[in-house]
Formats: C-alpha cells, sequence, structure tokens
C-alpha cells in the first residue's frame, strides 16, 4: 500500500543547503476531498483538504459520496463499471541530516520537520492526489526471487570475488611490467660517480647508451621479472574465463573467444547455451513486470486524458523479444523461401521466422495480406495474358481440378 524512494543529497556549500534526505513517496488511501495549497506556521508550503460550511467534504468534479457510510467513491477511465474508493497519493519531501536522528527510520521519518517540494505548476507534492488507483511504481527484478526474498539476485553477484582479484592481478601485472621494463640492476666492483659534497655514491640510472667501468673482478646481475609478468598476464586471462563461465555470459559471449577455434556455427551455437539460458531466465522473471508497466502506461495515458487513447478496460500488451546473438539472416531467408515453397512450412510461420531474424516486419497478418495481394495481381496479369487456367492455378498453388477460372480482362483478381 506505501513505496517509498529515498536517498541522500550531498551538501551544496554555494546554494547555502546542507546535506538532505530526500523520500518520494507513493501510497494506496481512500479517496479524500479536494485539496489545496496552504502555508503551514513555519512558512512552508503544504496541502490542506477542503470542507463546507456545514464540515462535508469539497468533492474534485466527478466524485461521488456516500452519504451512509461517508466513502467518497471515483470512476477510473479503465473501470468504467466499477467505481473505486482508493487513489494514490504523491508525496516529494527533504529533511536536513542534522534534523534527523538513529531512531528515524525511513518508513517514519518526521513530517514536521519535512519542506515538500513544489511542483513546476505550483502544486505542493504533500499527498498530491494521481488520479489513479494503483501505485505507478513497477520493480522489475533480475532473477526469479526465491521463497520469502523479494529483490532477486543480479548477475555480477556470483562473481564479484572473480572480479575483485581481477582487479589485484592487474595491479600486480602493472608493478611487474614496470620492474621488467626497467629492470632492478645489482652491480659489484664498478667506480660510481661520487657526490663531493657528501662522499656517498650518486643514484644510477639506466639509460639506452650507459657504460659502467668494471674492476677485474667486477660483475652485473639483473633481476629478470618476465616470467612473472607472463605468469600474471597468463592468471588474467584465466581469471576473466572463469567470470565469463560462471556468471553464464560466456567467451563467445564476451567477445574474448577465438573465432579461428570454432570449426563450425553448430558449435559457436553450443558455446552460446549458457548465454541463452541466462537470458531466458532473465526474460522470464521479467515477462509478467513487462505486460503489468505497459498495463500501467495505458492507464496513465487514460488518467491523463491523452489524445487517442479512450476509456475502456486497457488492451493486453507484451513485449516480443528479438534474437540476442547475431542470425544469418541470408540463411534463414533461403530457409524460409525452401520450406514455403515446398510447402512445408504455412506462410504464416514463414513470416514469423523472417520476423524473429530481425527483418522489419511489424504485423505479420498484414504481411501476408499484402503477399498475397500482389500475387492475386500477378496471377491477374498471367491469366490476362494467357487465358490459361493450369498456369494461374499453378502460379497460386491451387489444386488442378476444380471449378473453371472464368477469362475476365481486368477482373481476375477478384
Amino acid at each position: 500500500m506505501r513505496v517509498h524512494l529515498a536517498w541522500e543529497l550531498p551538501e551544496d556549500k554555494r546554494r547555502g543547503l546542507k546535506t538532505r534526505v530526500r523520500r518520494i513517496t507513493y501510497e494506496l488511501a481512500p479517496i479524500g476531498p479536494a485539496s489545496r495549497r496552504a502555508t503551514a506556521k513555519g512558512g512552508g508550503a503544504v496541502r490542506e483538504f477542503l470542507y463546507g460550511e456545514d464540515g462535508a467534504p469539497v468533492l474534485v468534479t466527478g466524485d461521488q459520496l456516500d452519504a451512509d457510510s461517508g466513502t467518497i467513491t471515483r470512476v477510473y477511465p479503465w473501470a468504467p463499471d466499477r467505481p473505486s474508493p482508493w487513489t494514490c497519493y504523491l508525496t516529494d519531501a527533504e529533511w536536513e541530516l542534522d534534523d534527523l536522528t538513529h531512531a528515524d527510520l525511513v518508513h517514519d521519518l518526521p513530517l514536521h520537520k519535512a519542506t515538500f517540494r513544489v511542483r513546476s505548476d505550483g502544486e505542493v507534492l504533500d499527498r498530491l492526489d494521481l488520479r489513479c488507483d494503483f501505485i505507478p511504481v513497477v520493480h522489475i527484478t533480475n532473477s526469479i526471487p526465491n521463497s520469502g526474498e523479494h529483490w532477486g539476485k543480479p548477475t555480477i553477484a556470483t562473481v564479484l570475488q572473480g572480479l575483485d582479484e581481477l582487479s589485484a592481478t592487474d595491479t600486480d601485472s602493472s608493478g611487474a611490467s614496470a620492474t621488467t621494463g626497467s629492470p632492478i640492476i645489482g652491480l659489484s666492483g664498478a667506480r660510481l660517480p661520487i657526490d663531493r659534497a657528501t662522499g656517498q655514491p650518486l643514484p644510477v640510472k639506466v639509460r639506452a647508451g650507459t657504460v659502467w667501468q668494471l674492476n677485474d673482478n667486477g660483475s652485473m646481475d639483473v633481476l629478470d621479472t618476465s616470467a612473472q609478468l607472463a605468469e600474471l598476464r597468463a592468471r588474467v586471462d584465466h581469471l576473466i574465463d572463469r567470470v565469463a563461465a560462471n556468471s553464464r555470459l560466456t567467451a563467445a559471449g564476451l567477445g574474448t573467444l577465438d573465432p579461428t577455434a570454432l570449426p563450425s556455427g553448430y558449435a559457436l551455437q553450443l558455446a552460446l547455451g549458457p548465454l541463452d539460458s541466462l537470458v531466458a531466465s532473465m526474460r522470464l522473471a521479467r515477462n509478467h513486470k513487462y505486460a503489468v508497466l505497459l498495463r500501467m502506461v495505458q492507464r496513465l495515458h487514460q488518467a491523463g486524458h491523452a489524445e487517442g487513447w479512450p476509456a475502456g478496460e486497457s488492451v493486453p500488451a507484451r513485449l516480443m523479444w528479438g534474437p540476442h546473438t547475431p542470425t544469418d539472416r541470408a540463411a534463414v531467408l533461403d530457409e524460409v523461401a525452401k520450406r514455403v515453397g515446398a510447402e512445408v512450412l504455412s506462410v504464416e510461420t514463414g513470416v514469423r521466422m523472417l520476423q524473429d531474424a530481425g527483418y522489419p516486419i511489424e504485423d505479420v497478418q498484414l504481411e501476408i495480406e499484402r503477399i498475397q495481394e500482389r500475387s492475386f495481381e500477378k496471377a491477374a496479369t498471367l491469366a490476362d495474358a494467357t487465358g490459361d487456367n493450369t498456369a494461374v492455378r499453378a502460379y497460386l498453388r491451387l489444386p488442378a481440378a476444380g471449378p473453371e477460372i472464368p477469362h475476365v480482362p481486368g477482373r481476375q483478381a477478384e
């Protein structure tokens, strides 16, 4: 019956604003009287409900008051035959963080310390009647929640440890590459320059063309970290593969798979199997929520009397998903042409396959009607030109035996 969306707003010294907490609240509650903007004792803007001199509530146009129960009902455009006693109220307010204590939870912040926001048209967002009997918030989970759990699980949660290790390995690789590119050198028996002020050897840097003069027993040792660098790079590749596998994105889905390692397209399809399963489960989790979302959008347009949105029951709507991986459109088109031509597939199935492959087909039935209309036009032209019923029947894939097709020039399409 109530949804809170709350977050912290940082301090803005230029505008003289302290750290604040903003909370937007949607609440389903019984329909109340009409309201207007008013001013609180502290000077802030609030909203007050209106009552007549006899104490009766002032109603919004279209609302009805039941004198016996005192309930106010309203007929919404999406339910013209079902009066509803409920509406959704919007409250958008801010609190200074210094005015709150540890005992103040997001559900029960003190309203007498709140500063309500004002809309551009002057409406105070303090229990503003949205004139809809639902909360206009749809929570879409990334996965199907477990029993007793609400929020679902993000895809990245299963590989957080792997991502941390990948970041640490990259840091180590950076350090190892520094010592590999500029190695640490140990000299013995070398004549190094001396600082005349302190008498200590000056720091030596390795540069191209640097020459050191060594004594007879002098030597130079170089710390080689190239093996460690190669191992760290191999570990990075290993971690990326593990992250791809555990998240079910797969190396093929991330684009890190070597194309030459796949002998055929069927092998690529098998490599993308875990990703297909992941996408299918995520779409299943969203299937019902998107239907609710589309219904909510329709009703918001009806509530706002948007042009082209008449009153009446909401139209069922759902999303049709396209392919999430690249498809060989030419191969699909060739298969549809052969199967439909051989009458193994219906035209409806063939057009739907083309739509799923990504061809710009908005309406399957309309596309079929266009195809059939052009086929009959060509058949009419053929009949007018030849007058051969057998050729026309063969072109339209009609049975050879049947009623005679009359030859009427210009009328064969009918």
